[in-house]
């Protein structure tokens, strides 16, 4: 589902991301509502900013996937 410019930037706003981020967040299937509702309260400090949040699953979702394991041939040559 294709979400309104609008949400994207009320999202980029309070969340406080750059164009980067939201980028990433399209790329891991995120809806701008959700990035709202995650934002840490004071009570939750033991809650990672958006923006770190974000960059966490991107990095294991697509560089773990990335990762080659090596082959035998490769450890022959």
């Amino acid at each position: 589902m294709a979400y309104k410019p609008e949400l994207w930037a009320e999202a980029k706003k309070k969340c406080r991301l750059n164009d980067e981020d939201i980028k990433m967040a399209k790329e891991l299937g995120l809806n701008p509502k959700s990035l709202i509702k995650n934002i840490p309260n004071k009570n939750e400090q033991w809650k990672a900013p958006v923006k770190d949040w974000i960059r966490d699953m991107y990095e294991d979702r697509f560089h773990k996937s990335s990762k080659k394991k090596p082959d035998e041939t490769d450890i022959f040559l």
